[in-house]
């Protein structure tokens, strides 16, 4: 007999003793008078062995039968080799419809050898922050690169929308590297989707926060600041990675679950990749959304004062020099007007870059004509730390000279190979 089952021997004793009442056995034994009953019916008729549980030593009702445990064995080897306990029940649910719980795929997959018992981690201990009580009151945002489409295609960059409130993912998008475009693409499909939200909640990525102010204030505004001021979005940057640990956290299971989902439905490109995200998105948020404590959807609509394709772009100042030109990424442009030159010298103008390097030029909302008058040589650029890797991978190369090039005249190239690079 086990604890349990001593208890109720001890119990049932006082009751043939007459020490205990069937009501305070109930109490005793956590159980009611009903449940005291039979179990006083059974010690009648058998004394101890009848508290004893009759299934013990038998098979269990629920147990797998081997054809079915042969089945989830071979799916596990051919389709689900790297999948965890969690990920893989569920795929053998909903597309081999093997009916079977997360412990049984975990212990087959342990006898197996193809999952590894966890340890359970130390605790470290942080100060605890509530969820946001309304959806869309905060949206954490950050950026993972991974290898999302395990070499099928290049490595590129998963940026990540979630509310604080629900967990709900409400924007993911591949994209090549974090970049101020990207971001507002991502932006862009979220805000027409959704709405805005009240605030962001990001790291100190150069996007979001001026870190190395040249003239010494920290009021300085990026241009995804400057844009999201414009359309009274806050952006709040946390001080360490556990801060926003809910994206954190949704980074991870994203690596996890999203790369497997792409193999199994044969995706290998980015375009089919965003194509198939909507409804990832929409299986995530049934797994793990919560309900927020609130009903109030905090998110505001679009005015139509607020043109996103004009909001969203890489916008900067000038001063037009006394010969109506500009300088702007090592290029000087000519305004051209047909009024007298000079009632335009000094003026104040904003230049205005889309992400398919359109420019624009403006001075008191309208738009002036331009001409390219001379492009400066390339000089070195200055790169982010955390773009450092993305730059240098993508660096473009220099060119391999054709076999008749005047290069390979001279003496010291005649027998160069044909895939050196000229330099």
């Amino acid at each position: 007999m086990n604890s349990k089952e001593m208890k109720r021997l001890e119990v049932m004793q006082k009751l043939a003793e007459g020490r205990m009442k069937r009501k305070k056995a109930a109490e005793e034994l956590g159980i009611s008078q009903r449940q005291v009953k039979r179990l006083w019916k059974a010690y009648r008729a058998k004394g101890a062995a009848g508290l004893v549980s009759q299934q013990r030593g038998k098979v269990s009702h629920n147990h797998l039968t081997e054809e079915t445990e042969r089945a989830v064995i071979d799916l596990l080897h051919s389709r689900y080799t790297d999948f965890g306990p969690t990920l893989a029940q569920e795929k053998l649910v909903e597309m081999d419809g093997v009916k079977i719980s997360v412990s049984s795929v975990r212990k087959i997959m342990i006898e197996g050898e193809l999952w590894k018992a966890k340890k359970a981690r130390k605790v470290e201990v942080y100060q605890m922050r509530e969820r946001r009580s309304c959806y869309g009151e905060l949206v954490q945002i950050d950026g993972s690169p991974y290898d999302w489409f395990e070499g099928r295609a290049p490595e590129c960059t998963l940026l990540v929308f979630i509310d604080d409130a629900t967990g709900k993912l409400v924007q993911l998008l591949f994209v090549e590297s974090e970049s101020f475009f990207s971001y507002c693409q991502a932006a862009e499909g979220y805000f027409t989707r959704c709405g805005k939200p009240s605030a962001f909640y990001s790291d100190k990525h150069g996007i979001f926060r001026v870190n190395q102010p040249t003239s010494g204030s920290t009021d300085a505004l990026t241009q995804f600041g400057r844009a999201m001021q414009e359309l009274h979005i806050q952006i709040i940057c946390a001080n360490t990675p556990q801060a926003k640990g809910r994206v954190e956290r949704a980074n991870q299971t994203l690596q996890d679950r999203l790369p497997k989902e792409l193999r199994l439905r044969g995706i290998s490109d980015w375009e089919a990749g965003n194509a198939f995200l909507p409804e990832f998105i929409d299986d995530f948020n049934r797994r793990f959304a919560v309900q927020p404590r609130s009903s109030h959807d905090a998110h505001r609509p679009l005015s139509k004062s607020e043109n996103l394709a004009q909001i969203l772009t890489w916008q900067e100042s000038r001063v037009l020099s006394n010969n109506l030109t500009l300088q702007f990424r090592k290029v000087v442009y000519q305004i051209q007007v047909a009024r007298p030159s000079y009632t335009m010298r000094k003026a104040p103008v904003t230049l205005s870059l889309d992400a398919q390097e359109n420019v624009t030029i403006t001075y008191k909302g309208k738009s002036l004509p331009f001409t390219t008058f001379h492009k400066q040589s390339k000089q070195s650029d200055i790169v982010q730390s955390k773009l450092i890797d993305h730059t240098l991978k993508y660096k473009q190369k220099g060119t391999i000279p054709a076999p008749n090039h005047p290069w390979r005249k001279y003496p010291i190239h005649q027998n160069a190979p044909k895939g050196d690079i000229l330099t």
